[in-house]
Parts: structure tokens; C-alpha cells; sequence
């Protein structure tokens, strides 16, 4: 799924004033978290980055602008290599194979030599950018992207820690980002009663076509098991009718299937077992209405997919239909040019576990809610790195979902590490429901730009874009290390202010964010406990609710909190990653572009009106039906000293006098008076304005307009609610 492309405003508009705090103490503070399991996969390689080597070649980054090299690099670095230059890798475990994630330029091909302990192999790793360089100019916000590619080898020998392995650039200038060190083990042999491939004509050079023999396999071994020896084999279009079968490999390294489609099918009786061999296609660009996928449609129910390597696919996995109770685990998915695995809808008690996905061109793992709701389904304990174009883990929509211990990494445009979201792409959809859990996930480097925004979007994000969050969505357990921008990100991103609900978030360490730990943009409420920071880069809280008059987020202090306690000052301003914060302007109007609402409103005479700093814009009551409240919340307290109260200075408004009371209040609740009710003139010979003082002992956050009597309309009526801190 390519995310957040519906446009929304460049600029927010302007909301001057200090933003929501911490309100402290307000829940019993909770004690140290409980141990937790390590997050990420458990994988059968090690990996080394080529900026930490030794190498003659040059190094780039760190950089996290959108269409950089060093930007889609893990760990944000890389090391460029002329011809002749090379990187040495130190071994740090014992392996006979190597995978190399690199990259060279567009419309370049070559090789890298490989030096194990000074000696030269015969074997080289063989680069291209064939599978590079997508252009998506339908997904708004994208510019060119997926620079990265992987090459791997088996080295003939057994190398141990400590070893040197050196990549040498040999005929064209290559950038090494990464290099995975494995031991692979014997290839497997053929289970007994199996049926091979080879024994119904497939050719295991890859020379001819092995499609129908593929089929004929399937269709002879149904309920048994379809043997896939070491061998390369080509498939020229997809399979279908698979169920109640096994189809097994040798092993990921030996047994290969070269194919852009390998299963297609909207449905299937289920039963089918997919292990232990690779499918590596020939994709070069994302074309979305191709079924350019390893999976396409259904597997059927209690299906499984684990032990693969998928490559130069559009998805790995794009699962439709029946999919109930599908397990993919122990899987690698790499260079896809879309996601790597989407339940597109409908699916139950699916687990998506232990998987390795790096250089996806889109979100690398989703649920898409379309059609029907995912619902009691999870990924757990993934490892994902460098998805360029969206999220790490994204769920839009669904019933009961879990996103546990999973380890996420250096996202790039368009994405955050994890979004829990309402976008629904298509209609129809089914939003958020029931319990979302976020559970013992660590981001790290995550969190990007988004140029259709013109803002960042945080590590993990929770966005109302559709339709407001009702659902219970908890977040615990979280590490947020080295985010470019914010940490977490509450915000209703199609630009309409639907509210984000039901959020709690408990015990997360943030370290080192770029800018601030919560970046709050839409209305509604989440609350914290034993959230702890340090390394902030600009203030613990930016608290400003788009549209302006959207309404505010509250923030609660669950207790066991630390070091976030600060507020970005200025809403018409984006903290940027370092800045710090600025200091306010005393003589700034705290009541601008600060949520405002009223007892009643007359046709499109609405609240806001009376904050938009535009002073030919009104707010009127309910006509005939006194009292009348405007309220605006100021974001914090504030020792307010004086209001201008204006009405639109044209002179075809007459005179007129309105009796007011003026009440504060800290809590949104309770109320006090803090100027008794007097009538205050207005007219348009004097600018159409009235001036209240405020006794020197006012504090309030919200300020309160109580209207009883206007002489020139049997209503309440303000173009504008100004109030500051000077007399």
C-alpha cells in the first residue's frame, strides 16, 4: 500500500500559543516494566555494515533526505567504491555464504571479486541496477527510489570469526550498504513418497520452460508432497488449483524458481505447504494491476509458508480471499518493488512470524481491511529494514490485531516504523475495532518526511485519516532509538480532524529523538505511563490539532514519566530535529487558531470564526435563546491579563451593546468566574472592539465567554477572541 497520498495543506495555518503539557500526577504511577523478549526475528545470518569495515572506498551519509542514496542505506551510511576499491569485512561468525545489499548506477551491470583471507574466489557476486530505480509518479509525494539490490554466493569454504572477506568493485563503481555472513546447511534431501519436479520434466538448468511440469507435479502428488531438487528452474506463467499439497525445496540456496508469478489463485480448499526454496522473479517496475507476486489470491485455510527467499517481486505475498489460519514464518523478502506481505481483507487468525524483509518499495508488512476486516491476526517478532516508500508495519483498519516484538529500521518517505490507520485506500472498508495491540516493538531510525504534508511523520503513528479511532489501541513496551523526527505521532491524516481515542501507551523508552517524543495533530486523547526520554531534540510535546478548530488532545500523565515535559511554543512553526525550543512571543494572541466551540451556532457562523485571526468573520449563537458560551481552549494555563473582543469593523454594523461574563478554567470542567457580567459597547466608529481587563491573579487554559444580552441582535456575536499576557 503506498500511503498518505491524499493532499493536505503545505502550511498548517497559524496557532499561536503555547501547546497541551503533561497534566501531572493524575494516575497511579506505574512501576519498571516487566521483562521482555528481544524484538526481531531470529536469523540464520549475522550482519556487518560496510561503514564500520575497513575499506579504500569512500563513505557517504549519514543523510535522510528523500531521494539520496545514503538516505535508503541501513544505518542511513553506505561505502562507494571506485573500480579497484574494496571494503573488508572481520567475519563475525561462522559461515560458508555471503549476501551483499549494494547498489550501482542506473543503467550499470558489473561484478564485485571476492577475497576470502587474501585469496582471490573464482566466483564473484554479480551486481546491476536492473532491479533499481523505481519511478511511482502516481503515488503523490514519490520521486525516485529502491537504489538497493541484493547478490549473494556461496563460498565454497567455511569461514570463521575473524576471517576477512573482501568485495572489490572490479568493472563499475558500486556502494556496498551491508554484508549478511550465513552458514547454510547440506541441502536437504527428497522426503520418501514425494514426487519431483524432475521426474515430470522439469529442467533444473533453467534453460527450459518447467511450468507444466510444475502442474503435473502438483496434480500428481495432492495430499502428498511435490519435491523441488537444488537446481534453477524456470516457470513462464503462474500455477493455480494448488491445495492439500506440500511443495519443498532443498533448501533456499539450492532449490530456485525463477518466475514473476508463481501461485495465482482466488481461491483454494487450503492445506498447501510452501518451505524451503526460493522464487526469484524478474520485476523491474511496480505496475499495481499486474499479479507480479510470489502469492496472489488464496492459499486456502491452514496453509503455511516458511523457510523461503523472495526476490525482485512486486509483493512477496498479496493475500486475498481465504488465507484463515495461514502461518508465513522463518522467510526472507527482499527488493520488492511494492510490499512485501498484505492481507488484503478477510483475513483470520493469520501469523506472519519471524521473517527478515529489507528494500521493500512499499509497506513491508500489511493488513488492509477491505472487503471484510482482518481480524484476530498478527505479525510477531519480524525483522524488517529499509522499506523506501511507506511503512515498516502498517494495519489499516481490522478487528482485534497484534503487532508484537518486531524490530523495524531506517524507513524512508511516506512511512513511520509502525502505522496504526484509518486510511482505507478503496471503499468498502472496515476501520479499527475491538483491541489493537502494539506490544515490545523497537524503531529504530524510523520516521520520515512526508513531502505531500510537508511534515514528518513519527516512528510510530496513529492516524484517524478516513474516520475517527473508537477502537482500544495499546501501545507498550516500546524502544524508540535515533528517530530523525518525533517518536509517536497521533494525527488524522487525510487533512479532516477525525479524532484518535482509546490510546494508551506504557512503558517506552525514547532515546534520541530528532524533534519531539509526541506529535499530536488531531483531536482526542492518549495517555502515558512510564514513558521515558533523553536526547530530545526539541521539546517533549508538540500539541497542535489540524484543522485548527478541530479540536484539542488531551495528554494524560499516567505517572513514571521523564524527560518530555516541555512544549513546542509555536504551532504557526515545525520544530526541526536539534533546533530547541523557541521562546514565545509575549505579545502573541493566545487565543489564535485555538480550538474553540459554543453552546449553539446560527447557519455557518460557526466557533472557529472567532479565532481565525480574520476579523470580517463571525461567530454568532443560536439567535433568541440566552445564555450563550463561546469556549476556546488555550492549550495550557495561562496568566491571562486582557481580552479585545471584536465584531467585524464594517460599518454596516451598528452599534451595539453586549452584557458578558468572562470564566476561567484549569481542568475543562469546573469553572470560575473572573469578570463579573457587565455590558461592553461596540461600534464602528471606534473600530468596532472592546477591552477587558483581567485581574492580576488570573490563571486558566480555558477561557470562557458567557453572552446574556446584545442591543443590536438577539445573539451572541464575536469576529474575534483575542487574549494575552500584558495588561
Amino acid at each position: 500500500m503506498h500511503a498518505n497520498t491524499r493532499a493536505r495543506s503545505a502550511r498548517r495555518l497559524p496557532a499561536i500559543g503555547a501547546s497541551v503539557a503533561l497534566a501531572a500526577g493524575m494516575l497511579v504511577t506505574l512501576g519498571a516494566p516487566a521483562a521482555h523478549a528481544a524484538a526481531g526475528a531470529t536469523l540464520p545470518f549475522t550482519s556487518v555494515e560496510a561503514e564500520s569495515a575497513t575499506t579504500s572506498g569512500t563513505r557517504i551519509g549519514p543523510d535522510y533526505t528523500q531521494g539520496t542514496l545514503a538516505s535508503e542505506a541501513s544505518g542511513r551510511q553506505a561505502v562507494r567504491l571506485a573500480t579497484g576499491q574494496r571494503v573488508e569485512f572481520t567475519v563475525p561468525r561462522a559461515a560458508n555464504a555471503v549476501n551483499v545489499s549494494y547498489s550501482v548506477p542506473d543503467g550499470q551491470s558489473g561484478t564485485l571479486n571476492v577475497y576470502v583471507n587474501g585469496t582471490k574466489l573464482s566466483k564473484t557476486l554479480a551486481v546491476t541496477s536492473k532491479y533499481s530505480y523505481v519511478d511511482t509518479g502516481w503515488i503523490a509525494g514519490a520521486k525516485t527510489h529502491h537504489f538497493f539490490d541484493n547478490t549473494r554466493l556461496l563460498l565454497g569454504q567455511n569461514v570463521q570469526p575473524g576471517d576477512k572477506v573482501v568485495v572489490e568493485a572490479a568493472n563499475v563503481q558500486v556502494t556496498v550498504d551491508v554484508a549478511d555472513f550465513e552458514q547454510v546447511a547440506a541441502a536437504a534431501s527428497q522426503p520418501a513418497g514425494s514426487v519431483s519436479v524432475t521426474s515430470k520434466g522439469a529442467d533444473p538448468s533453467g534453460q527450459g520452460d518447467s511450468t507444466q511440469a510444475f502442474r503435473d507435479a502438483i496434480s500428481a502428488a495432492q495430499g502428498g508432497v511435490v519435491w523441488i531438487p537444488p537446481g534453477d528452474y524456470r516457470l513462464t506463467s503462474s500455477l493455480g488449483g494448488v491445495q492439500n499439497v506440500t511443495l519443498q525445496g532443498a533448501g533456499s540456496w539450492y532449490s530456485v524458481v525463477h518466475t514473476s508469478r508463481f501461485i495465482d489463485q482466488s481461491s483454494s480448499s487450503g492445506n498447501v505447504r510452501i518451505k524451503d526454496f526460493a522464487v526469484i522473479g524478474e520485476v523491474t517496475e511496480r505496475v499495481d494491476s499486474s499479479p507480479d507476486n510470489f502469492v496472489n489470491g488464496s492459499l486456502g485455510p491452514n496453509s503455511s509458508v516458511s523457510g523461503m527467499w523472495l526476490q525482485h517481486l512486486k509483493v512477496g505475498l498479496w493475500l486475498t480471499g481465504n488465507n484463515d489460519n495461514l502461518v508465513v514464518e522463518n522467510s526472507r523478502i527482499l527488493d520488492t518493488t511494492a510490499d512485501g506481505l498484505n492481507l488484503n481483507g478477510t483475513a483470520k487468525g493469520v501469523k506472519v512470524r519471524n521473517n527478515f524483509l529489507r528494500n521493500q518499495g512499499d509497506d513491508s508488512l500489511a493488513m488492509w481491511s477491505l472487503y471484510g476486516p482482518d481480524t484476530n491476526s498478527s505479525f510477531e517478532n519480524n525483522t524488517i529494514s529499509q522499506p523506501n516508500l511507506a511503512n515498516g508495519i502498517a494495519i489499516y483498519g481490522g478487528t482485534d490485531i497484534a503487532v508484537k516484538d518486531n524490530l523495524i529500521s531506517d524507513t524512508n518517505a511516506l512511512g513511520s516504523g509502525i502505522a496504526i490507520s484509518n486510511q482505507k485506500f478503496l471503499d468498502p472498508f472496515s476501520p479499527l475495532a475491538g483491541t489493537i495491540t502494539v506490544d515490545g516493538n523497537t524503531l529504530v531510525r524510523a520516521g520520515a518526511m512526508n513531502p505531500n504534508w510537508n511534515h514528518p511523520m513519527g516512528a510510530l503513528r496513529v492516524d484517524s485519516y478516513d474516520s475517527a479511532i473508537n477502537a482500544t489501541v495499546r501501545i507498550t513496551n516500546t524502544t524508540i532509538t535515533d528517530s530523525p523526527y518525533s517518536a509517536f505521532e497521533f494525527v488524522s491524516g487525510g487533512g479532516y480532524g477525525y479524532p484518535v481515542k482509546g490510546v494508551t501507551v506504557d512503558g517506552a523508552t525514547v532515546k534520541n529523538t530528532g524533534t519531539v517524543v509526541v506529535q499530536a495533530e488531531a483531536q482526542g486523547a492518549a495517555t502515558f505511563r512510564g514513558v521515558t526520554a533523553t536526547g530530545v531534540g526539541a521539546a517533549g510535546i508538540y500539541n497542535c490539532p489540524y484543522p485548527a478548530n478541530s479540536g484539542s488532545f488531551a495528554l494524560t500523565d499516567g505517572g513514571g514519566n521523564s524527560g518530555w515535559t516541555s512544549t513546542w511554543s509555536d504551532c504557526s512553526t515545525w520544530p526541526q530535529p536539534g533546533q530547541g525550543n523557541p521562546d514565545p512571543d509575549p505579545g502573541r494572541n493566545l487565543a489564535k487558531g485555538r480550538p474553540a466551540t459554543a453552546t449553539g451556532s446560527q447557519d455557518v457562523y460557526t466557533p472557529g470564526n472567532a479565532v481565525d485571526g480574520n476579523a470580517n468573520t463571525y461567530w454568532e449563537s443560536t439567535n433568541n435563546a440566552f445564555p450563550q458560551s463561546l469556549t476556546v481552549d488555550l492549550g495550557s494555563n495561562q496568566a491571562v491579563r486582557r481580552l479585545v473582543l471584536k465584531l467585524p469593523p464594517s460599518s454596516a454594523w451598528g452599534a451595539r451593546t453586549q452584557t458578558i461574563t468572562v470564566l476561567g478554567s484549569t481542568d475543562g470542567s469546573s469553572y470560575s468566574t473572573v469578570v463579573g457580567s457587565q455590558g461592553y459597547r461596540f461600534d464602528p466608529a471606534s473600530g468596532n472592539t472592546a477591552t477587558v481587563s483581567l485581574p492580576s491573579t488570573t490563571n486558566l487554559r480555558w477561557l470562557r465567554l458567557t453572552v446574556s444580552a446584545n442591543t443590536g441582535w438577539p445573539a451572541g456575536q464575536f469576529s474575534e477572541v483575542e487574549a494575552y499576557l500584558t495588561p
